[in-house]
């Protein structure tokens, strides 16, 4: 009998086929082609008998050792539920030295996947396994008294690619995948849908690794059932680090670590959600390492229409420049994007703006182009007059940072801007508010300076603005007049 005859044996009893194995092993290790036929026909025997697993053991680990990945890869296929069979051999195959290394990386691979894998055989067979199988893999292993290293080696990937399975699962399950998804409710009693079975499945990875408290504290302030709605995901998984961070920072910065060499690979489907995570564990994360990395990463979100994505990014900027002065001058290649920012009708967004240039233009210290000048100039000048109040006095502020840090040869550009600046704040100086009025006195002088205006400027250090007003009245006939004797 060959290998290739095996699909269509009905015998499995112990008599008749345990004595073949070593033979067809034999048989495939010289011809890779027929590896798959042979698992299929290993996971077959083991389904016709149940006690006698020690029978195939070596056999399947010969074939795990010669070729991983079409032993993990049919086996997948062929069993995607994990039945009792699957099971006995995924055991074999994760608790063995000779096989656990090369099999563990090719089931995480499978399971990082959504919704399905895409490999070929060597028998040439290109049919796809699904996520959702590997994870019912962990599921079971996760079972099992004793730990295979998978869990403790490899805890940050599989965390997140469980995590993230849950966020591609509420956002979206082809019907491969419900259909999967109901053979192995009707396999184990699973009564959960998938995207709530990849979370029961990462809260008994935690509680392997004896993080027991972050499963309780994320139950309490119901976050689990958050991260299972697409509008509050991101939300939730910074509830998650928090929880995490306060109860092991090793563990989440070592995430934190993972995602980040992800999202500088590429920018997949799940960012959004990295970026989340990735924000509330900045604080262990070593800038002078990474800082390249994360600001690469910020720049294409700053970029991004989605909104949320551009609060994330303006949060890391938040968070990451206090923490290493010195990446102000590498922040400050962001500055074009953040005008853009200014400009949209969403004042909690201009607020963090603000935030970020006045860090920016507080440590950056070097002098301000002209190009930066003149947008952030036009940006900010309709801001004076906001109706938010942390709008109003932050567009205020950054804007007389901006004309002390001109450089001499660029002032000229600006004049006109400073100019336009000069009556609206002149108006401000009479705010409600102590602090706009204050800002709008202070921006107000510097502005007298930068337009060598020493009546202006004496006028307002004396608080004589009635006469200010006067003078400001008589320049701007002055200035008309001159336009109009122009050639």
């Amino acid at each position: 009998m060959g290998t290739e005859s095996t699909e269509n044996c009905e015998d499995y009893t112990t008599n008749t086929s345990a004595a073949l194995l070593d033979k067809l092993v034999e048989e495939c290790l010289v011809n890779p082609k027929q590896v798959p036929a042979m698992v299929r026909f290993i996971h077959q025997w083991l389904m016709a008998n149940e006690s006698d697993e020690h029978r195939v053991e070596k056999n399947l680990l010969d074939l795990t050792e010669a070729l991983p990945t079409d032993v993990v890869m049919t086996l997948l296929h062929v069993a995607p539920s994990c039945d009792r069979a699957a099971t006995i051999m995924w055991k074999t195959i994760l608790c063995s030295p000779r096989t656990a290394k090369p099999a563990r990386l090719r089931l995480l691979d499978v399971l990082g996947s959504w919704p399905e894998h895409s490999t070929r055989t060597s028998d040439g067979d290109t049919t796809r396994v699904f996520a959702l199988a590997a994870t019912v893999v962990v599921w079971k292993i996760l079972q099992e008294p004793c730990i295979p290293q998978i869990v403790t080696l490899y805890f940050t990937r599989m965390f997140v690619h469980l995590l993230f399975q849950a966020y591609f699962s509420t956002c979206d399950t082809p019907e491969e995948v419900d259909k999967l998804w109901k053979r192995c409710q009707k396999e184990h009693g699973f009564a959960a849908s998938p995207n709530r079975f990849a979370l029961e499945t990462l809260k008994s990875l935690l509680c392997r690794m004896q993080c027991e408290d972050v499963v309780t504290a994320m139950e309490r302030k119901c976050g689990w059932d958050t991260l299972l709605s697409a509008d509050s995901q991101h939300y939730a998984v910074g509830v998650l680090v928090r929880v995490m961070r306060s109860s092991s920072t090793p563990l989440s910065s070592g995430i934190a670590l993972y995602l980040l060499s992800l999202l500088s690979m590429e920018m997949p489907c799940w960012d959004f959600a990295a970026l989340a995570f990735i924000v509330e564990v900045l604080e262990c994360l070593d800038v002078s390492k990474y800082g390249a990395s994360l600001l690469e990463i910020i720049s294409k979100n700053l970029q991004s229409e989605c909104r949320e994505r551009r609060h994330l990014a303006l949060r890391c900027l938040m968070v990451l420049g206090p923490m290493n002065p010195p990446m102000a001058k590498k922040m400050w290649n962001l500055t074009d994007n953040l005008v853009d920012i200014l400009q949209e009708n969403n004042s909690f967004t201009i607020r963090m703006t603000i935030v970020v240039l006045q860090y920016l233009f507080l440590h950056n210290g070097a002098p301000v182009r002209s190009p930066i000048a003149l947008r952030l100039a036009e940006a900010l000048l309709p801001l004076f007059d906001h109706h938010d109040r942390q709008v109003q006095l932050g567009s205020i502020t950054v804007f007389e940072d901006m004309i002390g840090l001109l450089r001499k040869n660029d002032r000229k550009a600006l004049k006109t801007h400073v100019w336009q600046s000069v009556f609206p704040l002149f108006i401000h100086c009479h705010d409600k508010n102590p602090d706009v009025a204050e800002a709008s006195r202070e921006t107000l002088i510097c502005a007298a300076k930068f337009l060598k205006r020493r009546d202006l400027l004496q006028l307002v250090k004396t608080a004589e603005l009635w006469k200010f007003a006067e003078c400001l009245v008589r320049t701007a006939w002055k200035r008309q007049a001159q336009a109009g004797e122009a050639p």
